[in-house]
Parts: C-alpha cells; sequence; structure tokens
C-alpha cells in the first residue's frame, strides 16, 4: 500500500515516481479538502482514490470529519458509504 504523507497543508502519495495531493485545512475536529490533485501521468489509474481512501481514513484514526470542498473529493465521498459517518 502506498504511504501517506501529511506536509501539514497537504496529504501526499507517491507512484510512479510523481505526486498526487490532497490540500486541506484543519479546524476544530475537521478537515476542510480544498483540492485533489492527480499529475496527467496517474490520471485513470486510481492514483487520487487511493489518496482519498488514505485521507478518509486518516480522518477516522483522528475523529475527524471531512467536509469536501473540492468537487472531486465530495463525488468520491458521495459515493463511499463507508465514509459516510464521516462526511459533513
Amino acid at each position: 500500500m502506498t504511504d501517506l504523507r501529511d506536509n501539514g497543508a497537504r496529504y501526499e502519495i507517491d507512484e510512479e515516481g510523481q505526486t498526487a495531493y490532497a490540500e486541506y485545512r484543519r479546524e476544530t475536529g475537521r478537515l476542510y479538502i480544498d483540492y485533489v490533485f492527480s499529475p496527467p501521468a496517474l490520471r485513470g489509474k486510481g492514483t487520487a482514490g487511493r489518496l482519498m481512501t488514505l485521507v478518509a481514513e486518516e480522518a477516522r484514526t483522528h475523529g475527524l470529519t471531512i467536509t469536501p470542498i473540492c468537487g472531486y473529493a465530495r463525488t468520491w465521498l458521495s459515493r463511499k458509504p463507508e465514509y459516510h459517518d464521516i462526511v459533513t
């Protein structure tokens, strides 16, 4: 499994020598996902979905809810019933 890095303002994963990331803000028990990016070479390969799975699991582990600002994050989370309990 890919390792998730938290750089303070974004979560990152590396695949095929490139980095996909989710920019976020953390406020009072809530994780706002502002933007999700996957390099063009990784698009269509599931990289952004793997990133979102890791971010959602990280939020759950730390007792955070997620407010998706980014359209990709909002759509991805809406399609994953296993994470509906942590989405606000």
